[in-house]
């Protein structure tokens, strides 16, 4: 496996036992990617229940009381590799209250699987799902019609589904969504075709994790660089050495390239492109590197280097979607901190806009959010933020809000 092979980040989310922690089970084994041991395990689990086969949910399923409810509560990361690719699984709740633990897993998602089951078809948690992953941002959707066993493998009813989701969808704005039929259970589409959907003339789901492409997913051409340290080593040889160090979130540097500083507005040219194994003429997101600058400009973390002919604002007002992760509710008349990029600022709400139904996508006014609540806010920072719009830029688009009292994480937004 080379070091270059390409990492896709997907999430898997559907309705409570559609079949979601089956789904990875069935790829995980069926793409050889788990130990014997973890196989014997689930395979003891299983029997133990009396159950006539080994239920591969139990590889995703971690936590005790997911096991004792047969239900997904945290977000289980699985990893596996085949030649062709590296892939992070998120195998996501499936109940409203576990709302926020989806939009934290699917911030970073490159692709979302929504499972359907083919004897229930679109749901409310379907539509929720489907919401939740266009407000984050997820380029690539596929809806597998899971359970097609359980319904004579009817093309008819697979058909209907389809139809029904890709209406909503559109709704949306929605566009790249591959439509799979499978069954988790016996593993039809899921590595192998299996023998009972020859109707179905597409792509398996593993073939298309392999083969999607995902070079523009990020963004390509607006060079985005937060500054996360100034580095001086205190040596006799790079006494003179003046680096900042971070990593690209978006766009491309290139040795000689003029870059803009940002919030202060001094522009330089790059110098060199450093990192641990060398010196770089050219370098990429998301790569991580060091730069330095033919000028000397007062920069510190926080600060962003920018394409010159790419400007993003720079603001201390800004509206967002929020969605409110805490169990305490938001006081609007306190501060809090945001972290944006490598910058942390106080910052309050000014304003609650609307807060949306995620089962009906329907705008409600509130004076408060709880937690799962998602609602568009208005926000005013204490010092500046560099930041695009998250449509344009997930990473420069996106940020944390913070409770400075207790230090812990209340809030995820994505700025409009």
């Amino acid at each position: 496996m080379s070091n270059t092979t390409q990492l896709l980040r997907f999430i898997t989310a559907g309705s409570v036992d559609d079949g979601k922690s089956t789904l990875i089970g069935r790829l995980l084994h069926d793409s050889k990617s788990i130990f014997e041991d973890q196989f014997s395990a689930i395979s003891i689990t299983s029997e133990r229940r009396g159950m006539a086969a080994v239920d591969l949910s139990l590889l995703t399923d971690g936590l005790q009381a997911e096991r004792e409810q047969g239900i997904t509560i945290d977000v289980a990361y699985r990893y596996f590799a085949t030649p062709k690719r590296k892939f992070i699984i998120g195998d996501t709740p499936g109940h409203e209250q576990y709302t926020r633990n989806m939009v934290t897993a699917a911030s970073t998602a490159n692709l979302v699987v929504i499972l359907v089951d083919a004897r229930k078809g679109v749901l409310v948690q379907t539509r929720r799902h489907t919401y939740l992953a266009s407000l984050v941002g997820i380029p690539h959707i596929v809806l597998a019609v899971n359970k097609m066993d359980m319904v004579d493998y009817s093309e008819a009813r697979y058909s209907e589904i389809c139809a029904e989701y890709l209406a909503f969808a559109a709704q949306l704005g929605l566009t790249d969504i591959t439509c799979i039929p499978l069954s988790a259970l016996v593993g039809d589409m899921i590595v192998d075709r299996g023998a009972n959907m020859d109707w179905y003339q597409g792509t398996t789901l593993m073939n298309l994790l392999e083969n999607i492409v995902i070079d523009y997913d990020v963004n390509t051409t607006d060079f985005r660089y937060p500054v996360q340290w100034v580095c001086r080593p205190q040596t006799e040889e790079y006494h003179d050495f003046r680096g900042f160090m971070g990593r690209i979130e978006a766009g491309a540097i290139a040795v000689g390239d003029e870059i803009t500083v940002l919030p202060s507005g001094r522009t330089s040219k790059v110098k060199e492109i450093v990192t641990y194994d060398g010196k770089l003429q050219r370098a990429y997101a998301p790569q991580s590197v060091t730069l330095t600058l033919e000028d000397e400009i007062d920069i510190s973390r926080g600060d962003m280097f920018v394409s010159s002919n790419a400007l993003p604002k720079v603001a201390k007002e800004f509206a967002a979607m929020l969605c409110w992760l805490s169990e305490t509710p938001l006081d609007k008349n306190r501060k809090y901190l945001v972290k944006h990029t490598t910058r942390t600022a106080k910052c309050l709400f000014s304003n609650i806009d609307y807060r949306v139904d995620v089962n009906t996508l329907e705008q409600h006014s509130t004076a408060t959010l709880n937690m799962n609540d998602i609602a568009r806010v208005a926000m005013k920072v204490q010092q500046p933020l560099v930041f695009d719009s998250y449509t344009t830029d997930r990473a420069t688009g996106s940020f944390i809000v913070i409770d400075e009292a207790t230090n812990n994480t209340v809030a995820a937004g994505m700025i409009a």
